[in-house]
């Protein structure tokens, strides 16, 4: 007789927790997932699911769900903040899927998160619960339970913490890092392709840099959406929430003097939300006992080479291989995610960080200098450097680590 597996509790139905929920359910193991948003809905704007995400989610058995929402890169480009002159990126397309086995998509946050809660479902109609926010946990070293504010708890086997960057367990579990502001904020907005002009309807996914700030758009829904995001250095505004509307006049002040383009695009965003970016030091060890930390939880990241969902993407993934590897000991394969993912997520994190000085350099100020930086920093074999490490990654097969002490 196989051995019973143990009942996995997930705390946050975000991308993370619902990949993680997933590969479970996959896998044979009984998942309970608690989520604190009462209606569980289309939220965010675009992201960038990169070869390494994307095969995750075929490997899943999502690749035609996926296929039916989102625009499929053809190529990325840098373009210069006023005069729009362009540097080629990387192709993408078939390129992507022949030098890296899987497509590079672009997707609307809401759509993906709709694809996966819908496999989740199909797999256990019952194992989603809304509306129930876990404030505390405890850990008998035999079971976990979960608190909620209604009053109500739950108990099982191990919890995964996947609730995002506010994280209230990972405050209760660890020292918690101290949110830093990074004196930047970004807009963020969607607008209808049919909307704008000729030149910027494209699949290929453009990052605009400049001295102070960069903009970001590309291609959302089978190409019927563009996405917006732009980021300039303001120590004012400090709020660090999605939710927050601004107004296209106070966008289009943050990008006075750039490039026409970037002003029809904003003038295009249905709505402009903006919020403060905020960084934290990542964490040296992000499991506990029987609890686990994953995606934003434990990694938060800036949003400068486009992963963080890849990250909750391949620590969902993974953290279901450990279990699997060893059911019987939920508190080893908590300390194997870790030993597995914490390297390459840290240097994400830090690498993150550093583009964004690659992207607000002030060199760009001056046009001839710009060009010359342009060349400098985008030249193909430093685009490979900075990127290729990421893309080749396989969260299918990488060996998974040996056991480390932790904290």
């Amino acid at each position: 007789m196989m051995p019973k597996k143990p009942k996995i509790l997930i705390s946050g139905a975000g991308i993370g927790g619902l990949t993680a929920a997933l590969s479970l359910l996959r896998r044979g193991f009984p998942v309970e997932v608690y989520e604190q948003a009462p209606v569980l809905g289309e939220v965010g704007a675009g992201l960038q699911i990169a070869p390494d995400g994307s095969r995750i989610l075929i490997e899943l058995g999502l690749e035609d769900a996926m296929e039916a929402v989102v625009c499929e890169a053809d190529s990325k480009e840098v373009r210069l903040w006023n005069t729009g002159e362009r540097r080629k990126l990387f192709d993408l397309g078939a390129d992507s899927r022949e030098r890296f086995g899987a497509p590079y998509w672009f997707v609307h946050r809401g759509d993906l998160h709709r694809v996966l809660l819908d496999a989740v479902l199909e797999a256990d109609p019952d194992c989603v619960h809304p509306g129930r926010k876990c404030i505390s946990y405890s850990d008998d070293g035999q079971h976990v339970s979960l608190q909620f504010e209604d009053g109500s708890t739950a108990t099982g086997d191990a919890v995964i913490c996947a609730d995002g960057v506010h994280s209230i367990l990972r405050g209760q579990a660890f020292a918690s890092p101290k949110p830093e502001f990074t004196g930047m904020m970004s807009w963020r907005g969607i607008a209808r392709m049919e909307d704008l002009p000729e030149d910027l309807r494209t699949h290929a996914g453009t990052n605009w840099v400049g001295p102070g700030g960069h903009v970001v758009s590309y291609a959302l829904r089978r190409g019927e959406l563009m996405n917006f995001a732009g980021i300039v250095e303001r120590p004012d505004w400090t709020t660090e929430s999605w939710s927050t509307k601004g107004t296209h006049e106070e966008c289009l002040a943050d990008f006075a003097g750039w490039n026409s383009s970037i002003h029809d695009l904003i003038r295009a965003v249905d709505q402009p939300f903006k919020w403060a970016l905020v960084s934290r030091k990542p964490l040296s060890n992000w499991c506990k006992g029987r609890l686990t930390l994953l995606g934003d939880a434990a990694h938060p990241t800036l949003p400068f080479l486009a992963h963080g969902s890849i990250m909750a993407l391949e620590d969902g993934y993974i953290v279901a291989r450990c279990l699997d590897t060893t059911p019987e000991d939920p508190e080893l394969a908590f300390r194997r995610f870790v030993a597995t993912r914490i390297d390459r997520c840290t240097a994400i994190v830090d690498g993150s960080a550093e583009n964004a000085k690659r992207f607000h350099n002030p060199l760009l100020a001056d046009h001839d200098r710009a060009i010359r930086y342009l060349d400098e920093q985008w030249a193909p074999e430093r685009v490979r450097q900075r990127y290729d490490w990421l893309f080749e990654f396989d969260a299918i097969t990488v060996p998974l680590a040996e056991s480390r002490e932790t904290a």
